[in-house]
Formats: C-alpha cells, structure tokens, sequence
C-alpha cells in the first residue's frame, strides 16, 4: 500500500472510531451519572483513562528504544491548557448538563462544535480557510442534525431548578472543547501525540476533581455495578481509544472535517437511544440521517490530495 493509501486508510479508521464510539457517549454517560455523582465520574475516568494511556505510551516508546517521556515546562503549559480546555470545561460542563438535559438534546447542542472548530481554525500558525463548498456542506449537515435531533412533538428540557442554564453549559463546553482542538492543532510539542494525549486527559481529569469535591460527590459515590460498567467503557474506548484517535485527526486534516463528528454522533446517539432507551425513531430522523451523509459527502468527498498533504502535521505514528 503506497503511503497515501495508507494515510487515508489511517483516517478513515479515526474517523470511524471517532464517530461510533463518541456517538455511543451520550446514552452512556446519562446512564454513568444517574448511578454515580456526575463530577466525579468524568474525573475517574479521565484519570484513569490518562493513566492507562500513559503506560501504553511508555511501553511503545521503550519498544522504540526512546528514552522516558520527561515533558519540559513548556510541554506542561500545553498539556495544561488543552486539558482544561477539552476535558475540564468540555466534559465538566456536558456531564452536569446531561442530569437536566435529554440525550437528543444533548447531541443536537454539541453540534455547534461542528461550527466552533472551523471558525477558530480561521487563526493560528496552522489557520485554514474555509471554502464554499465547505461552508455549504456545514449548512446542510446543520439541518440534517436537526431534522436528526428534534423530535417530532418537540423539544423539551427535563424538569429542572436550573431552567435554561445546563443547555448553556453544554453550549460552553463545546467552546471549550473546540477552543481545545485547535490549540492542539496549532502547538508545536516534542511530546510524541500518544503522551500528549494521555497528560492532557491526566491534566484535566485532576482539575474536575475540583468541581467534584465543591459539589460533595465523594460523600455520595457509590459501586453500584451499572454505574462502574458506564464508567469503564468510557475510560478505555471514549476516553483512551477514540480521545487518540480524535487528536490525531486534529493535527492530520482540516478544521472542518474534524468538525464533522458533531454531525455523524447525534444520529448514532439517536439511534441507541432508541434500541437501548426504548426513544422513537421516526421519519424526520431517518430523512435527517440522509440529509447529513449528503453534507458529510459534499465536504470530504473527493478526498483531496492537496488537502490531505498540506493540513499534515508531523506525529508519531
């Protein structure tokens, strides 16, 4: 397989990763924080999650015959700053926005990532345009997601003492995670990614330990076993396999098409909601999907070369 061939079959496999598994994160984390404290939760998970990573990275790197990851100031400026930003903020944000919010709503919401990426990506060391067809193929999948994520009676927020303020959450954790994704897209780091990552969700995870200890979740954890099954799938596979694969493609194709997986997540959200939560799959949704993989198409598809060679970013394989 020639080396192109090979990189667009390294990105289609991120973004399939990215898509399933980020799309399964809504029904799983509305059931991790209905059996355990919602702040403490995504702090376990991202520490343990930042620490299996960073084993896994340390055995690859000796494999490699590289010497111990020994991040320099700097190095933890970045880590620091991108953890706070895409795990802090982002996760601390939708998992105390999801106890209120339904998981469609939720998924429709983070949809604005999709818009927030492309437009900070506009600056930076590594700014890149957005083009017409670009531009269009946003729109539609725009509304596709709504036709997705609407349901047909309406919308409504779940009793709450908070009235509109965890929709806002969710809206704020989505500038911060997109806000995180381009200052990863834009830092230059000596850390190879598969370190960077796991510190950045170290990082992060022990920063919403503040949040969690403000809001009393240690008093209130429990071990209750449907609560820890949600919190280990979202620690190996949302938090140390898709997180990786996401950052990879942060630094390897454009803004945009990063930002597509706020597209595709809503409909595999809808989908399992409706076989594991017993949701309605009807027909404004099915047409949403088609809407969507139309947009989804008209922006990656023809797979430009240049686009694909000039958005590169040197990393570790």
């Amino acid at each position: 397989m020639s080396a192109l061939g090979s990189r667009r079959a390294t990105i289609a496999i991120c973004f399939a990763i990215v898509y399933l598994v980020w799309g399964s994160t809504y029904v799983t984390t509305k059931i991790g924080v209905a059996n355990l404290p919602p702040f403490l939760f995504g702090a376990v998970r991202f520490i343990l999650g930042g620490l299996l990573l960073l084993a896994v990275a340390l055995v690859v790197n000796r494999r490699r015959g590289l010497s111990p990851i020994m991040p320099a100031l700097g190095e933890w400026k970045h880590v620091t700053i991108v953890g706070f930003c895409a795990v802090t903020v982002a996760n601390g944000a939708s998992i105390w926005g999801l106890q209120y919010v339904p998981s469609n709503q939720a998924a429709l919401l983070n949809v604005s990532s999709s818009f927030w990426i492309p437009i900070l990506g506009l600056f930076g060391a590594r700014a890149q345009s957005i083009s017409l067809r670009v531009a269009l193929g946003l729109a539609i999948g725009f509304g596709g997601t709504l036709l997705v994520a609407w349901p047909d009676t309406g919308i409504t927020l779940i009793n709450t003492p908070y009235q509109h303020w965890p929709t806002i959450a969710i809206l704020l954790g989505c500038i911060g995670w997109s806000a995180g994704t381009i200052y990863l897209r834009n830092v230059e780091s000596t850390l190879d990614l598969m370190s960077f990552t796991a510190l950045q969700m170290l990082c992060g995870g022990l920063l919403l330990l503040i949040p969690a200890m403000l809001a009393g979740d240690f008093a209130n954890w429990n071990w209750q076993p449907v609560g820890l099954l949600a919190l280990a799938y979202m620690t190996v596979f949302s938090s140390c396999i898709a997180y990786t694969a996401y950052a990879w493609l942060s630094i390897n194709v454009t803004p945009a098409q990063v930002g597509t997986y706020g597209f595709v997540n809503p409909v595999i959200a809808l989908m399992l909601g409706w076989w594991i939560l017993g949701e309605v799959l009807g027909d404004l949704q099915i047409a949403g999907m088609v809407v969507i993989l139309c947009g989804m198409l008209l922006m990656n598809w023809p797979f430009n070369r240049r686009s694909v060679t000039s958005t590169a970013r040197s990393a570790p394989e």
